[in-house]
């Protein structure tokens, strides 16, 4: 592979190309059928035609949808944001540590007894 190839890519296909007209068609006709037989198509004639009667009231709709999706995910990163646990150098852990280790000591140590 060439580095224009890289850097640019193939000329994409056209669907009226001959070497690519039979595959886009049969693509094509595979997603008409699978769009039958889940039933997409039906909903998506029933929501344009809503979209069509209701103009105004679809727009609110799906800008609805799309503010209430950007407020949840401002939200969620607020959220992680503010849980992450304080970054500790290795130096400052290896400090607690000893502080940790030598308190305990201090702890264990005896009072000599007095005679």
């Amino acid at each position: 592979m060439g580095w224009k190839k890289m850097i640019f890519g193939e000329k994409m296909p056209d669907k009226h190309d001959p070497q690519y007209k039979e595959r886009y068609e049969r693509e094509v006709d595979a997603g008409r059928r699978f769009a039958k037989v889940t039933r997409i198509d039906k909903a998506a004639a029933k929501v344009q035609g809503f979209a069509n009667m209701h103009r105004t009231l679809f727009l609110i709709i799906v800008f609805t949808f799309v503010a209430a999706g950007l407020a949840w995910n401002i939200y969620r990163l607020t959220v992680v944001y503010n849980r992450q646990p304080p970054q500790r150098t290795a130096t400052e852990m290896q400090d607690s540590l000893l502080r940790e280790r030598h308190e305990q000591s201090e702890l264990h140590i005896q009072p000599p007894k007095a005679q």
